[in-house]
């Protein structure tokens, strides 16, 4: 019997890797709906190619545009995630959820009712919403499958172990395009440069955040939810050639580290091939980088970033948002060419210390309203 998902985000680079690796086998799946917010060109392709007949679009232009085109198709088109429950008339086999931004967040977790297992590829949402998350997880009894790259590895690591034996979590962080550049000169960094990863091909947004390490800020606290460790077991090291993706130490003293090649379908189909056996024609170990990894402690001079995990409270509160907000925004001027590269770290430093927003740490999400609306409050109150 075919497995049926969902792809949310399907047009994005996360839904893209999902769909080349269902397409080389399509016998064992069935998609039941794929979502996009303006791409309805390229969400028709991929219905056309994978035979699915639910698509969501949510931006009302593109969507109205769709609606003519879906009538001729035999398709049905829907503007928003309220017709889940006619989409699923039963709980489907896996979803992944890679919409990209605080948008993610709503359509996640209105999607694990309708699923048994559910991949979240957005940062936002298990950053700001994860005691929601956890919540419909459990009233749902869905299980929740790890897929970014460094979770993806803990996860692989620790499956089997029990949590109370771990001493440290390690995971790594390339250091993106300025690892070897020097500090004097970060006042003269480009919108270019800083968008030119050296190993990952991502979006312009989180490249920026690969490179002032505030990806990493973001993983840590990903990490302490997900696995439910305190931060003071959590640790960053930088490895130039991503290769190795998390290192455990167990206070038996033994230690696990995670390897796999730079190429995101390993996370992507360990998740959805779970429960199952596979063969993933990977590359034969790499010797040169196994034998110098060049594992170091961040630099916190020249990635301040990392500062920002002793601001944090040790448990989820809606100060998480505060700074998701506050970075996408003050990330966008900076695409936008309205301030320095340096300004950056600077700018969102002092937003999340001003006594207004630290207030937030006391407080915890109780619905996505909560998350949604600060969201939008505090990008209000970034200005140029």
């Amino acid at each position: 019997m075919k497995k049926k998902i969902a792809i949310l985000g399907s047009t994005g680079s996360i839904g893209k890797t999902l769909l080349k690796i269902i397409k080389n086998d399509k016998k064992n799946f069935k998609i039941e709906l794929i979502t996009a917010k303006s791409n309805y060109k390229e969400l028709f392709k991929q219905a056309k190619i994978f035979d699915v007949r639910n698509l969501i679009i949510t931006d009302n232009k593109y969507f109205k545009i769709a609606q003519k085109i879906a009538i001729k198709k035999n398709i049905n088109v829907y503007n928003n995630f309220d017709k889940l429950k006619k989409i699923f008339p039963n709980k489907i086999d896996y979803v992944m959820s890679s919409i990209i931004g605080i948008e993610g967040l709503k359509p996640s977790i209105e999607i694990i009712k309708y699923t048994k297992n559910i991949a979240i590829a957005n940062k936002e949402s298990i950053v700001c919403g994860w005691p929601l998350i956890k919540n419909k997880l459990k009233q749902h009894k869905t299980k929740f499958l790890p897929v970014d790259s460094e979770h993806f590895s803990i996860w692989y690591a620790i499956k089997d172990e029990n949590k109370k034996d771990i001493e440290k979590i390690f995971i790594t962080a390339s250091g993106g395009p300025f690892l070897y550049t020097k500090i004097s000169n970060f006042k003269k960094i480009k919108i270019a440069q800083a968008l030119k990863h050296p190993n990952w091909k991502m979006g312009k947004k989180i490249s920026i955040d690969s490179s002032t390490m505030m990806n990493k800020v973001l993983e840590v606290i990903e990490a302490r939810n997900i696995f439910d460790i305190s931060y003071d077991k959590l640790n960053i090291l930088t490895h130039p050639k991503s290769y190795l993706h998390a290192i455990v130490k167990f206070q038996n003293g033994l230690i696990k580290s995670v390897f796999h090649d730079t190429t995101m379908e390993i996370p992507i189909k360990n998740s959805l091939y779970h429960n199952k056996n596979y063969k993933f024609n990977s590359k034969i170990l790499d010797l040169n980088v196994l034998n110098n990894l060049n594992l170091k402690e961040v630099n916190l001079i020249k990635f301040p970033m990392i500062k920002i995990l002793n601001k944090l409270p040790e448990e989820s509160s809606l100060f998480e948002t505060v700074l998701v907000a506050a970075n996408d925004r003050i990330v966008e001027l900076y695409l936008d060419g309205k301030i320095k590269y340096n300004e950056i770290y600077k700018r969102l430093w002092k937003f999340i210390n001003n006594k207004e927003f630290v207030k937030y740490k006391r407080i915890k999400p109780k619905k996505i309203e909560n998350i949604i609306n600060l969201n939008k409050y505090v990008r209000l109150k970034i200005n140029v």
